[in-house]
This record gives C-alpha cells, sequence and structure tokens, in this order.
C-alpha cells in the first residue's frame, strides 16, 4: 500500500473514518501557473488560499448585509457555509480543489488556535468581581434566564425522546441541543452590544452583568459535567481526581498568579510600559494552560479563559495584551473559527423528523427565555419595551454555543445533522434578533431633554448648571479658568460636574462611577481633577456645588454616558476639550479621530448647549485667573444666528467677574440693516447693553466688513491680546462666510470656529465654540412669542429681567474695512 498510494484514501468503517494521506504531500513544492504547476498542491499555499478566501468572501457578505442591520457573526459563518457542502462544496470538484479532505486537519488546528487565543482575551477583559457580584437584578434576571430555560428545554428534550419515535442518533443529541440553546454566553452579548452600540446604556450594563452571572453558573457547571465524564467508575471517589485537579488549577491562577501579576505592574503606566518579552511570556502560558486544561480532562479553552480572567483587566497589563491580540485575533482567528464551522454544515444531509424535532426545541427554547427574562425585568421596574429588547439580546447566539456543538461533534456525542440544525440556527437566531433590536432600541431617544436647556433661555436667578469633560491632565488649567470666570456668587450659584472620559482597554465593561465615592480605586487623573474641583469649591464657598465622575468606555459609545450625566444633572452647557494638542511651539502636537468622532457625537445629541473647548493654555504658560494679577480678557465674535446668542449670553456672565474684561465685537455687513434677522439681534444686544450699562470692563465694537477675505484678515490680525475667545457654531447666511466653508477641515466647529483653530492664526487665545441646544417642532409655552429666522430656528424673545441691573455708558466702534472711528 505505501508504493502504491499516490491519492488520499478513505476507509469508512462502521463507526470509523480513517483518513491515510501521501507522506510525499507535505515535500510537493508549489509551482507557479507559468511551470504548468498547481500552487495548492503544496499545504501552506492551500492554507494562505483557503484563508484570503475565507476572509474576502466574508467581507463582502458583511458590506451586504450591514445595510440589513446584520452581525458581523452572520456574514462569518455564511461565509464558511459558502465553501462548504451546503453550496459551493456541494459539487465535489470545488470540494476538491478548495477544501480538499486532507486540508481540514491543518484548518482545524488553526482555528483552534484562535479559539483558544479568543476565549484567553474574552478573559482578560472580564473582571470576576462583577461576575460574583452582579447586583441584585442581573442576578435574578440571569439566573432566571439560565435556570428556567435550562430546566424546561431539558424538560421537552426528554418528553419528546419517550413519546417520539427517532433514530438513537437524534436521541442522544437532543439534551445537548436543548443545552446548547439554554447558554447565556457573556462573549456573545458583549460582542453584540459592541456592534449594536448599546453597551453604555442601561439595558447594555443589565445584559452585560447578567450575562457574566449566567456564564458563570453555566461554565462552572459544565466544569462539573466535564469532571464526571472523566471518571472511570460509577463510585463517587473516581469523580474526585478530576475534580480537585480543577480546584487546584483555579486555585492556582486566582490564588497565586493573579495577586502576583496584579503586584508586578501596579506601578507600570500605559500599555507601553509592558514589554515585548512579559507579553511573549504571557501568550506562552496561554498554550501551556490549554494543555493543562486537556490533561486534567477539560476542553483546550478551558484553560486560557481561566488565564484571562486571572490577568488584572484594564491599563497596563489588560490592555497591553488586547491591543496585541485585537487585530490579529477579532480580525483573522475568529472568523476563521467560524467559517470552519459553516464548512462542515451540509443542510441537504438533514431529514425531516430532525428538522421538526430540533425546530421545536429550539422555538420552544427561545420562547421560555423571553418569558424567563422579562417577568423579573417587569418585577424590577424596567419599562416593557427595554424589557423585551433585553430578553431580545440575552437570546443571543454566538461563537460559544458554536464552540460547544464542535467539541460535542468532535466527541461523537450529536450527530452532523443535529450539528447542523444547531449552526443553522446560531445563524438565523442571530439575524433575526440584531435588526429587531436595532428597530426597537433607539438609545438617542434616552438623552431628548423635554424642554430647552440654554443660557440664553435660563433663569440667571436660578442655578447654573455646566458639565465639562476632560481627556487628560493638560485640559485642568483652562477648563478651572472657566469655571472661576462663569462667576459663581450667591445671586447666581453654580453647579459644576466634571467627567474625567477615559478610553476602555483591556476590559469589557464600561464603568460610571462617582469619583468622590470611589477615590482610590479611580484612574490617577480622576483624582486630580477632583482635588482640583474641591479647591474651586472652597474658594467660592456656598456658591457653588461640585461632582466629578469617571467614565471609562469606548469612544465609538462614549457620548450616552456624557448625554446621560448632562440630562440627569439638567446642565445649561456642557464643554467638550478639542480633539487637537497645542504644543509649546504653538503647532498641532497631536490629533485623535476619536475624540473628534465623540464630539460629533456629542454635538448631534446632547440635551443641553454644547461647547467645544480649543485649548491653548499651553502657550501662554498655563496662566491662572485667580492668581494672576493681569486682567483676563474675554471677547465674542458676533455675526448672528442662536449659537452667538448662546455665545453672548455666557460671555455677558462672564462680564460680572472682577478680573473679566469684555470686549462684544459684532461683525456687520454693509447693507443688511434691514434685514429681519438683523433688527432682532439690535433688540438682543441692546437688551443685554441696557442691563450692563453700569459695568465699565465691558466694550461693545461693531466691524463692518465685506466679505470673507476682509474677514480673515480682521481674525489674523486683531485677536492677540485676548485669553478666551467665544463664538457660535452656525451663522445666518452671511456674505462674510460665502466661499470659507470649502476650507473648512472641522466641521464640529463651523466656519468661524474652524478659522479660529488654525494653528497659523496669530493668538495665544483659548477658543470656546458654542452651539445652542435646540427643540425643533416643539413649543417652549403657551405664552412664549417666537420669531422665525431664515435657517428655521426657534427664537423664543429675551425675558425683559435676564441680566442684573446697572448704569454707565460702555464704549463704541465701528470700523468699516479697516477704518477706525470712536464715539
Amino acid at each position: 500500500m505505501e508504493g502504491g498510494l499516490t491519492h488520499d484514501a478513505i476507509k469508512i468503517g462502521k463507526n470509523l473514518t480513517i483518513l491515510c494521506i501521501n507522506n510525499s504531500f507535505k515535500k510537493i513544492p508549489a509551482k507557479s501557473i507559468w511551470l504548468s504547476g498547481n500552487p495548492l498542491v503544496s499545504p501552506t499555499t492551500l492554507l494562505m488560499f483557503q484563508l484570503s478566501s475565507i476572509s474576502t468572501v466574508s467581507l463582502l457578505i458583511n458590506v451586504c448585509f450591514k445595510p440589513l442591520g446584520q452581525s458581523s457573526l452572520v456574514s462569518q459563518i455564511f461565509g464558511g457555509m459558502i465553501f462548504g457542502p451546503s453550496i459551493l462544496g456541494h459539487s465535489q470538484d470545488v470540494a476538491d480543489t478548495v477544501f480538499p479532505i486532507h486540508s481540514r486537519a491543518i484548518m482545524d488546528v488553526f482555528s483552534g488556535f484562535g479559539i483558544m487565543f479568543f476565549f484567553f482575551e474574552v478573559g482578560v477583559k472580564i473582571d470576576p468581581y462583577l461576575m460574583v457580584c452582579p447586583g441584585r437584578m442581573a442576578a435574578v434576571i440571569g439566573a432566571s434566564a439560565l435556570i428556567i430555560t435550562t430546566g424546561l428545554s431539558i424538560g421537552l428534550a426528554v418528553f419528546l425522546k419517550t413519546s417520539v419515535t427517532m433514530s438513537t442518533s437524534l436521541q442522544n443529541s437532543l439534551i445537548l441541543v436543548a443545552s446548547s440553546q439554554s447558554l447565556t454566553a457573556f462573549p456573545v452579548i458583549s460582542t453584540l452590544l459592541d456592534e449594536l452600540k448599546i453597551i453604555n446604556t442601561d439595558v447594555g450594563r443589565i445584559a452585560l452583568s447578567s450575562s457574566m452571572f449566567s456564564f458563570l453558573i453555566g461554565f462552572s457547571t459544565t466544569s462539573i459535567l466535564f469532571s464526571i465524564k472523566q471518571a472511570n467508575s460509577h463510585h463517587i471517589y473516581s469523580f474526585l481526581p478530576p475534580f480537585l485537579s480543577v480546584v487546584a488549577f483555579v486555585a492556582t491562577n486566582f490564588l497565586i498568579l493573579r495577586p502576583k501579576l496584579k503586584k508586578m505592574f501596579t506601578q507600570a503606566v500605559g500599555p507601553k510600559s509592558i514589554d515585548e518579552k512579559t507579553i511573549a511570556s504571557i501568550f506562552i502560558l496561554v498554550m501551556v494552560s490549554a494543555f493543562i486544561s486537556e490533561v486534567i480532562g477539560q476542553h483546550y479553552i478551558f484553560g486560557p479563559l481561566l488565564l484571562g480572567l486571572a490577568v488584572p483587566d484594564g491599563p497596563p497589563l489588560g490592555a497591553a495584551i488586547s491591543s496585541k491580540l485585537a487585530s490579529l485575533g477579532l480580525a483573522f482567528f475568529y472568523p476563521a473559527y467560524c467559517a470552519v464551522t459553516g464548512l462542515q454544515t451540509n443542510v441537504f444531509d438533514v431529514d425531516l423528523e430532525t428538522y421538526y424535532i430540533i425546530g421545536i426545541i429550539i422555538i420552544f427554547t427561545f420562547v421560555v427565555k423571553l418569558i424567563a427574562v422579562i417577568l423579573p425585568a417587569l418585577c424590577f421596574n424596567l419599562p416593557i419595551k427595554e424589557a423585551v429588547v433585553l430578553a431580545l439580546i440575552l437570546n443571543a447566539r454566538g461563537i460559544v454555543e458554536l464552540t460547544f456543538v464542535n467539541l460535542w461533534k468532535d466527541g461523537k456525542q450529536i450527530g452532523n445533522q443535529s450539528f447542523t440544525l444547531v449552526t443553522v440556527s446560531v445563524l438565523v437566531v442571530t439575524a433575526i434578533i440584531t435588526p429587531l433590536v436595532r428597530m426597537l432600541y433607539d438609545p438617542t431617544k434616552q438623552c431628548v431633554s423635554e424642554k430647552r436647556s440654554t443660557i440664553h433661555h435660563s433663569n440667571s436667578n436660578l442655578e447654573f448648571r455646566i458639565l465639562v469633560c476632560i481627556h487628560n491632565p493638560e485640559n485642568i488649567p483652562t477648563i478651572m479658568n472657566i469655571l472661576e470666570v462663569t462667576h459663581a456668587s450667591e445671586m447666581n450659584p453654580v453647579a459644576v460636574t466634571a467627567m474625567v472620559l477615559i478610553e476602555l482597554v483591556g476590559r469589557s465593561t464600561p464603568v460610571l462611577v462617582r469619583t468622590d465615592k470611589h477615590r482610590g480605586e479611580t484612574p490617577l487623573l480622576a483624582d486630580q481633577v477632583l482635588n482640583s474641583l474641591i479647591q474651586y469649591e472652597a474658594r467660592n464657598e456656598g456658591c457653588t456645588t461640585v461632582q466629578s465622575y469617571t467614565s471609562m468606555s469606548q469612544f465609538q459609545t462614549m457620548h450616552d454616558d456624557i448625554c446621560r450625566i448632562a440630562i440627569d444633572k439638567r446642565a445649561n452647557i456642557l464643554i467638550l476639550p478639542f480633539h487637537k494638542k497645542w504644543a509649546i511651539s504653538g503647532k498641532i502636537e497631536s490629533t485623535s479621530s476619536p475624540i473628534q468622532n465623540l464630539n460629533i457625537n456629542v454635538l448631534n445629541k446632547a440635551p443641553c448647549s454644547v461647547g467645544i473647548l480649543i485649548d491653548r493654555g499651553i502657550l501662554t504658560g498655563f496662566t491662572s485667573v485667580r492668581t494672576s494679577q493681569l486682567k483676563f480678557h474675554v471677547a465674542v465674535l458676533f455675526l448672528s444666528g442662536s449659537d452667538d446668542l448662546e455665545a453672548l449670553a455666557y460671555s455677558f456672565r462672564m462680564g460680572k467677574h472682577e478680573r473679566v474684561h469684555l470686549t462684544i465685537i459684532r461683525l456687520l455687513v454693509s447693507g443688511d440693516e434691514n434685514a429681519k434677522d438683523f433688527k432682532f439681534d439690535n433688540n438682543v444686544i441692546h437688551e443685554y447693553r441696557q442691563a450692563n450699562k453700569e459695568n465699565d470692563r465691558i466694550t461693545y465694537e461693531e466691524r463692518v466688513l465685506t466679505d470673507g477675505l476682509c474677514l480673515s484678515s480682521y481674525m489674523s490680525s486683531n485677536l492677540e491680546h485676548y485669553n478666551l475667545i467665544l463664538v457660535g457654531k452656525t451663522h445666518q447666511d452671511s456674505p462674510l462666510l460665502h466661499g470659507l466653508g470649502e476650507w473648512n477641515e472641522c466641521p464640529e466647529l463651523g466656519v468661524m470656529g474652524d478659522m479660529l483653530a488654525s494653528p497659523y492664526l496669530k493668538t495665544k487665545a483659548s477658543v470656546l465654540v458654542i452651539q445652542q441646544h435646540k427643540l425643533r417642532g416643539k413649543l417652549l409655552g403657551k405664552n412664549m412669542r417666537f420669531l422665525r429666522s431664515k435657517s428655521s430656528s426657534i427664537y423664543p424673545e429675551l425675558p425683559t429681567k435676564i441680566i442684573c441691573q446697572g448704569a454707565k455708558t460702555d464704549s463704541f466702534y465701528i470700523s468699516v474695512d479697516g477704518s477706525h472711528h470712536s464715539y
């Protein structure tokens, strides 16, 4: 046989398949098509072709399915099924060429490594404390989803086994199929919530915590069952060695390895502080733990998952590991495993009896889990719509279910037909749930304010509420200067809420906590911000209240936390740092696209007015308003529109501060005096000026310009001596802005804001670009009168008592294209 074997041969016995492979196969060099060769005869070339084909097809399917709101898991499984016997592989020629049977072993090993490192990364991102102590609501929902669903579905499986005639293979599969459908796997739920961008919402947090607790119970039970299976007799003592070996393995990871890793990397700061040798050592430990798992009778993913849980989540070690594994694991290994599972599914092999019986179990389990989640959620006063969405999310299927059915198939515990139907059920359920959740649950509606929350429309005698966001320590001095000049007094108190925004790296669960209640547990930046706020409150005792929060989440969903706090605190304005950071030389030091996207999301969804802070404080050495003996010069560039009115309202509040010298610069276009907007702006400005006549630190100027070139020239040469410039984001249609929008690099700043953010502008002033909150299509009150502008923005008339009283004349300037006149 050895001499005559030139091709792969398969001998099929009653319960055994023997694959004979020519030893010379692995030594065959790949020949190019130019030498009339077949490149696919080489195992290496064949593997590269298979992986690239699967990845390309999966990506193309994902692009096609994305508009339908589908999860990437659907495209990955479907991409494998296309090459499998269900579609293209149904042709023997295609199967023998693209995925010959002798290549399956190599693909299985490759995908096995992928799933091993995937579960390790999942473990790294989980905080074990949250698994054990998830909260009462999450624990009840998680336990109900697992215990009730498992009990009833297994009961149905037993009933069908005893009352319906079926094949022995199907009988043996029923209980395992019912168990797989009852799982609530945290890795699946986390991935789905991340794709749906709702991980920071109330429903997302409950789903995460519930799935963690349920996963802990389910995985622990599975490990115990594996240990029982290893017993070589029915005597109770034969169960102890495998069980005790698992206990010892768990204890070693959590009582020895985790404390040691935590102690070693406590002083390290950031992922870059972890060297390559450390990462390599951890990855070696992953493979060692997988080997130990097999030795003690567990599946090889048990050890890597346990090791991941032992590694401290978050920075520095967890973040460094996640950054190394994220691209390769999620973009390559993970899809390969899903595709290999899809390759093994053959819908043509499934008979009608199996469709009928397995289908009953799958549908029954789905409905039971819906009820098992909805009822306890309603008992905890969760709205019915959110309870249904939560139940749908916890019904999601994914990589964990595929792992179990692959394990059972390899162990001959379920047949090919049951394997195919469970895999298809994962595909179908995910394809139904994902768009359904998108349709039923819109997290942006949680941030909709029922009333207008602005500075311009607020009562000046009530508490002024401001929310400030901070990314790094460099933001603190300028933010504190703005809080200082906001002018807190007994008549005009200020409530400050600060949010420290930290990117979620190396952990799955987003965090939103009060810094003062978790001091010492939050990052160093959060403590620095809290200390600054405490000092600010002490300086303005009786006039201010301060609170500080720390939000650790992904930038794609961080706006949910910001808007949630803004609406909870009923903020009049929230301030966000600009995404560009200045160097001391005056040039741009760094740019962050994620922060830019975050700012855009907040601008689109904020329940109050928003200010984008362009921080140039480093150019002036971060001079403090409180300690400096110099005046703090603030300018407002007023063109027209609601955003400029908001900037004007904020500036007049700043103008009350004893160290602030305020200059209102009104930019006019010649011949525009009769426009409706011009008259309305005149009335508003007149109200403010009349109310502040006694304040000689407020100066009013008018600059009459002709076009955008004159505007650019004026801004380039006349703003050098200011410390802070306020400007609105959007303006009415003005000839001064015609053509300038084409050069706009940062649309979130508007045209004038973008000009003021230029590194070529001759000024060291920080800039606050303000967008006023609007309620389009809603009336604010029955007795409120409205004027409508050209852009359909709604302006209620200014209340007569919005500014403090005073009496003194202010200086008045008019400039026509550079010629200056004083009156």
